[in-house]
């Protein structure tokens, strides 16, 4: 695959605390090392470890997409109950699409863990041909998460124009319907 067909991923950590310094972040290396595990498409990443600020989630998740490219963003942090908690607010506002069942799924997956995942506003949307997503804080909720729901992530990838992504089967495996299907080295033609 060309290096320009590889996925760009933006991984945005929220946190008033962590951007402050106050303490290490984790959401970052947490989706850094599921990815690593996860995906065989190549990719790389763009990160950002910003403060809860509505107007500054915005701008961050619009130059992801717009200005750098990314196919795929992450967010992590901010989607409990909160008053600071803003990140569905700024992700809804950048949005074009919606995409509720996202949101479910993560709940309904983290329900599986803890009573309190009734309390998450995550929120999954498309801005132009990206896919935004919000994500837990912690690396065991995030890792738990995207094994609920990523294999649907590839298929609505290819669906809004991005590049297509293979995941390791082992990890997570992708679904697409057998009309999406591209041959791939790591399966027979």
């Amino acid at each position: 695959m060309p290096a320009t067909d590889s996925l760009l991923i933006g991984l945005v950590s929220i946190s008033d605390r962590a951007s402050a310094g106050v303490y290490a972040d984790q959401g970052i290396p947490g989706l850094t090392d599921w990815f690593t595990a996860a995906l065989a498409t190549p990719w790389h990443m763009e990160t950002r470890l910003i403060p809860d600020e509505q107007a500054l989630i915005e701008r961050t998740l619009i130059e992801l997409v717009d200005v750098v490219g990314c196919a795929l963003v992450l967010t992590t942090g901010g989607t409990g109950p909160a008053p600071r908690d803003v990140t569905p607010e700024a992700t809804l506002a950048v949005a074009h699409k919606v995409l509720p069942g996202f949101g479910e799924e993560m709940r309904r997956v983290s329900l599986r863990y803890v009573p309190t995942a009734i309390l998450s506003r995550q929120v999954g949307v498309v801005r132009g041909r990206a896919l935004i997503l919000n994500l837990p804080g912690q690396p065991k909720a995030i890792k738990e998460t995207l094994d609920g729901i990523f294999p649907a992530v590839p298929y609505c990838i290819d669906l809004i124009g991005g590049p297509y992504v293979e995941t390791d089967e082992a990890v997570c495996k992708a679904f697409r319907p057998k009309s999406a299907l591209r041959p791939s080295a790591s399966r027979p033609a």
